[in-house]
């Protein structure tokens, strides 16, 4: 493999960033589930799209990584990063499969609590685009990772609130199965949102 001997920093920073605004478009498209009239099956397709593309990013991070001699950081580091940031896209683009093949949108109305894990995705994704900017210069990046935390607490008491609900007898025992699994994806993306941050904050103490 040819490797270059020339930093090539921007180029990492540059991916990083795309695979964050690709997050953002995740939760916006999750978002239009809400929406009266909703083409269901546009929206899981588009995510699928989104989750393809952000596929794109990580393996052009991983070539680069493999073809760099000297690296902006640890190398681990930045893998680690880059497949965090992946695996927050494939929570999400589950989400929307699941909602859509399971006929889930089709209720009445889906449980508030899941538009409130909904929106707490939504802000998570808003704040960690505009932060991988800044790993460039590792400033201003610790009220992130400090907010990103707090989110995942919120997102951890809508998701006990939404299995309450989904246990109430609300639901017919079917329906609770289908909705567990997509609440359990949206648990764990917001968790895949806490675990880039986790990361986000090693890389700064290190290079601090």
């Amino acid at each position: 493999m040819k490797f270059s001997f020339r930093p090539v920093e921007g180029v990492f920073y540059d991916l990083f960033t795309k695979a964050s605004l690709n997050l953002v478009k995740g939760t916006e498209l999750l978002n239009e589930l809400a929406l009266p009239g909703v083409d269901v099956q546009s929206v899981s397709e588009r995510l699928s799209d989104v989750e393809h593309d952000s596929d794109a990013i990580t393996h052009e991070l991983y070539k680069k990584i493999n073809s760099t001699f000297i690296t902006p950081f640890d190398r681990a580091d930045i893998y680690s990063l880059g497949s965090q940031l992946d695996d927050v896209m494939d929570h999400l683009e589950a989400v929307g499969n699941l909602l859509y093949l399971y006929g889930l949108t089709e209720l009445p109305s889906l449980p508030r609590e899941m538009h409130e894990l909904i929106n707490v995705l939504d802000q998570q994704a808003k704040i960690t685009s505009e932060a991988m900017p800044r790993l460039r210069s590792m400033k201003g990046l610790e009220e992130y990772w400090i907010e990103i935390n707090r989110l995942e607490n919120d997102g951890d008491r809508a998701y006990r609130m939404l299995l309450v609900r989904l246990f109430s007898g609300e639901y017919d025992a079917l329906t609770v199965l289908k909705m567990k699994e997509v609440a359990d994806e949206l648990e764990a993306a917001c968790d895949a949102f806490e675990h880039v941050a986790n990361t986000v904050e090693t890389i700064a103490v290190k290079e601090s």
